[in-house]
């Protein structure tokens, strides 16, 4: 999602940012403002960020955006020193009515998938919360382990999880 979408995306511009990807874009998306906000921040104080913070994941049947995923950081952000010094952490959303049907597991693929080909990424970092068990279930599929335990801005407990590639 390139900078302009978000500015498209945050002005309500929905002609606009759904012709740029290609996709409908659902409400669930359109009240994710705090995210785009966030994301588009990020991008501007550091351009090269713009392929990894945030991408739609889309449902091809519909040419609908059923979720979003992206990685936190650059690669090697010094949050991650103590489970990984050269990894990334990402995390990911599937809106409601498209949950429990394996699209979350094949955008986590697809997401690792070209970190490891295009930047030789190897260690992949996920939060999530202790009571997430969907998320929880998607982690133990691809095989992370647990490496620590923190508390995120709302106060929610996450489990730190590291996948080795």
């Amino acid at each position: 999602m390139s900078p302009d979408f978000l500015e498209a995306c945050l002005k309500d511009d929905l002609e606009s940012s759904s012709r740029m990807i290609g996709l409908a874009l659902p409400p669930e998306w359109l009240a994710m403002k705090w995210l785009m906000e966030l994301r588009l921040k990020q991008m501007r104080e550091n351009p090269a960020l713009e392929l990894w913070v945030l991408r739609a994941i889309g449902f091809g049947e519909t040419k609908t955006m059923i979720g979003h995923i992206g990685f936190h950081t650059l690669p090697g952000a010094d949050y991650l020193k103590p489970y990984a010094p050269d990894g990334v952490e990402f995390g990911y959303s599937i809106f409601p009515n498209y949950r429990r049907m394996g699209y979350a597991s094949e955008a986590a693929q697809a997401l690792m998938d070209w970190a490891t080909r295009e930047h030789a990424v190897t260690h992949f970092i996920v939060s999530i919360s202790t009571t997430n068990e969907p998320s929880l279930g998607l982690a133990k599929k691809f095989g992370f382990r647990k490496v620590g335990t923190t508390t995120d801005d709302q106060g929610t407990v996450e489990d730190i999880f590291l996948l080795d590639v």
